[in-house]
């Protein structure tokens, strides 16, 4: 996939989403249906305050422990190559709501989703390409995150 291409669907995806809320996170929703409206796991506003929860929010099936597809284990490996340890999983399979929530949220089809700084980045394919092209390691700066590769670059240098 081209760079261009990537971008765009990326603020295809971005644009489509809507304006953010203004509400924090705090508390977990209960009640309510996978509408959108209420404030059930799927509603808008659950979805809105677990993607905004912490600056890495990922959506996958199965946990990082123990990934239940080879997408969302391809993401947590990406996300381990780099060192980031510290992020938010929510598996999906546990919850139907939650996961029909989040694709009409991000108005994106398929899982996992990565979320950075509350900003939906895509999937599999595109956390991939921003790993092989070098994005990810500066969209995690702007989180001050420092990816593992920088350092194991330097160590290979020292050799």
């Amino acid at each position: 996939m081209s760079g261009a291409l990537r971008a765009a669907l990326r603020l295809g995806a971005w644009a489509a989403r809507g304006r953010p809320g203004q509400r924090h996170l705090s508390e977990a929703a209960e009640g309510g249906g996978a509408d959108g409206g209420g404030g059930g796991s799927g509603s808008r506003e659950a979805v809105e305050r677990l993607v905004r929860e912490h600056p890495v929010v990922v959506f996958m099936k199965g946990s990082p422990a123990q990934p239940l597809c080879g997408f969302s284990n391809a993401v947590v490996q990406i996300l381990r190559l780099h060192g980031v340890e510290d992020y938010r999983a929510h598996d999906v399979l546990q919850d139907p709501e939650l996961r029909q929530g989040i694709k009409n949220y991000s108005n994106w089809p398929t899982i996992p989703q990565v979320y950075l700084n509350g900003e939906f980045v895509g999937g599999c394919d595109i956390l991939l390409q921003m790993h092989q092209n070098g994005d990810l390691v500066e969209e995690l700066k702007k989180l001050g995150i420092r990816s593992a590769l920088l350092d194991a670059e330097k160590d290979q240098e020292k050799k």
